[in-house]
């Protein structure tokens, strides 16, 4: 190893000798090779051989086409029927979640005119006790001058 070594470092110092990997007609030669081993099957298609590929995917298509089922076809039929099923379970729930919603909505205002009418009464009640505090008020206030002006006339 080491002498392989010391042969390859001689030899990059030496200004005449070339290695084989730099030479650029070593490379074009093995480049050449390779491709030639490598595309050895390929062949390049003519436009007769594009036209023919065309034609036969065209008709692929075509028989594709041809081979899916009719609207008569009992599978196409019954796949028919479970979209249509489908759809109506859809339908179903929607409605369902509609009336559900007006639901929400009748109770929502129904709550809330309950709550007017509890708030409405209870204005009323707090006003007829104003009332009834003003009218107690008021006769224990005519109590006292009554009695302030029968003690005066005694005097």
């Amino acid at each position: 190893m080491e002498s392989e070594r010391g042969a390859l470092y001689t030899a990059a110092v030496t200004p005449n000798v070339r290695w084989p990997a730099h030479d650029k007609t070593v490379r074009k030669a093995k480049r050449k090779s390779d491709k030639a081993r490598s595309m050895r099957g390929f062949k390049q298609p003519d436009f007769a051989d594009r036209q023919k590929a065309a034609k036969q995917a065209k008709q692929d298509l075509l028989s594709k086409f041809r081979a899916r089922p009719g609207p008569d076809d009992p599978e196409v039929a019954k796949r028919r029927a479970e979209r249509e099923a489908i759809a109506a379970n859809r339908e179903r729930i929607r409605q369902e979640k509609e009336a559900a919603k007006a639901e929400e909505v009748r109770r929502a205002t129904e709550a809330a005119a309950a709550e007017a009418a509890r708030i409405a009464r209870e204005k009323e009640d707090e006003g007829a006790r104003l009332a009834a505090l003003e009218a107690e008020q008021k006769a224990k206030r005519d109590a006292r001058y009554a009695a302030r002006k029968a003690r005066g006339k005694k005097k």
